[in-house]
């Protein structure tokens, strides 16, 4: 039962920062960062709302990503295992990606 609680723990504790990004961000008139400490956004972005718009629903996308794995791990905690051990690499590189075409199109 202790793994079950830790593993829902964790990902929440994951969750929540993509969730306070995503949601308070959205409004921002700075560029929402994929890289901590990128500062070179604010000469590549042209539309920053679009920009933050689309941003935010990534972040968001990520922190639903974590919530479901939580409670995954609470229900099947190994599959919630494996589904974190595989899931996170192909996750960021698939929202590496999705950033990618986001800067892309505002850019």
């Amino acid at each position: 039962m202790a793994e079950r609680i830790i593993g829902l723990v964790c990902c929440l504790l994951c969750a929540f920062p993509f969730f306070v990004i995503g949601i308070y961000n959205k409004d921002s008139r700075e560029p929402i960062h994929f890289w901590s400490g990128d500062v070179s956004l604010k000469n590549k972005v042209k539309d920053v709302k679009g920009y933050n718009t689309e941003m935010s629903r990534l972040y968001k996308k990520g922190a639903l990503f974590f919530l479901l794995i939580g409670t995954l791990f609470a229900v099947f905690p190994v599959i919630g295992a494996i589904l974190l051990i595989f899931g996170c690499p192909v996750g960021i590189y698939l929202a590496y990606r999705v950033y990618k075409g986001i800067l892309e199109r505002y850019s």
